[in-house]
């Protein structure tokens, strides 16, 4: 992690410190995520020229940290030097319009779909929540790697602003586009999901929806059933300011594998709640509740679930993604979330970033696209 302030500075710290850690030879990738502060092509180009290598992929973020750190308005990274290890780059553009070609361009870059030597074959993928379709994306490209492929990451953030997000891919930042970094491994590679909230209340019918935006619950204005949920359980809920109370007060998506998260984030006209992510029509939702220590195990929980995957294996480092909402409804709290990420770790360390959306498909886990939830993927040694 580097609190430089200074776009190209930051970039040459990092870059130079991962030439070092590898005895002067250049990394093979590198995963970057960096505040909406900092100049992303300059970081980019500094980066790949002090480290030698423009294997690059990451995301503007919304709060970055690692084991041993965490802030706002900085850069967090992580660099990988493997001979058990091959990586390629892949860029899906214009996710808006058309998700579904924008997965396909991304697959279209990948090594492993028409046969290699790795036996594991997973990606981290980035993409720009704020286009939308993150679900169509994470779909389309299971089914375009006939399910081969196991994917973790999350949409990209601007600092808690949600108003213009990128990711990265070599020396350019993209908008309206995802990223992947393909992973083709000798060794198996671990993936955990967990978010420890639970269900509260009688199950709610979605039956008006538009994308994201959440029209009406059981045929009443979406907003009714929060005001009623707030008075029975003595909550105080500001229609003039509601992200407070949503903050504890999310929604569940029921579905066999358990609830899939959206974070309410307004209310708009007629009673309208606009969410994270899209939520679709006549599926059956709850309220959900959780506490800080509900927070905490889930973490837990993610991290030993990506390693005990590992097959046995000691970790070398691993990646972290949480929401931004989850470190906005913790404070200082958030923390104990990390130091329990770190603690199941060991010495391997992570690096990660707070996001708008949570991106998991893996074997045994509720896949596609989460809001409040801890995905942890975990690099075997």
């Amino acid at each position: 992690m580097t609190w430089a302030a200074d776009s190209q500075t930051a970039g040459r710290e990092l870059g130079k410190e991962f030439v070092e850690a590898f005895g002067g030879a250049a990394p093979d990738a590198i995963v970057v995520f960096a505040s909406a502060k900092h100049d992303y092509p300059a970081l980019l180009a500094a980066l790949a020229d002090e480290a030698g290598t423009e294997m690059i992929a990451g995301a503007s973020s919304a709060g970055e940290f690692t084991q041993s750190a965490r802030g706002e308005g900085v850069v967090s990274a992580m660099a990988i030097r493997s001979d058990e290890m091959q990586f390629a780059l892949a860029v899906g553009r214009d996710i808006a319009s058309d998700p579904r070609r924008a997965a396909g361009s991304m697959v279209d870059s990948f090594n492993g779909v028409a046969g290699n030597w790795a036996r594991h074959r997973s990606a981290l993928v980035m993409t720009d929540a704020l286009a939308g379709h993150t679900d169509a994306l994470v779909e389309e490209l299971t089914v375009r790697t006939g399910g081969s492929y196991r994917f973790f990451g999350g949409g990209a953030g601007d600092d808690g602003r949600f108003e213009k997000t990128h990711v990265f891919a070599g020396r350019e930042a993209y908008a309206n586009a995802a990223v992947a970094l393909e992973i083709l491994s000798s060794k198996p590679v671990g993936i955990g999901v967990s978010h420890g909230w639970e269900p509260v209340g009688e199950p709610l019918r979605v039956t008006e929806a538009s994308g994201a935006t959440l029209v009406s619950l059981n045929g009443a204005p979406a907003v009714e059933a929060f005001k009623s949920h707030a008075e029975s359980t003595g909550q105080r809920f500001d229609l003039a300011s509601p992200l407070p109370f949503f903050l504890h007060n999310v929604l569940g998506i029921k579905s066999p594998e358990g609830h899939r998260l959206r974070v309410p984030l307004a209310i708009g006209e007629g009673g309208a709640i606009a969410c994270a992510a899209a939520i679709p029509e006549g599926a059956i939702v709850h309220i959900m509740q959780t506490s800080d220590r509900s927070a905490v195990l889930a973490a837990r929980h993610a991290t030993r679930s990506a390693l005990a995957a590992l097959d046995g294996l000691a970790p070398a480092g691993a990646f972290v993604f949480d929401c931004v909402a989850t470190r906005l409804r913790l404070g200082r709290a958030f923390e104990d979330e990390l130091a329990a990420c770190a603690s199941a770790l060991g010495p391997g360390g992570f690096v990660g970033c707070n996001t708008y959306g949570q991106i998991a498909r893996a074997d045994g886990q509720f896949g596609g696209f989460h809001n409040c939830t801890a995905v942890v993927c975990v690099l075997p040694q």
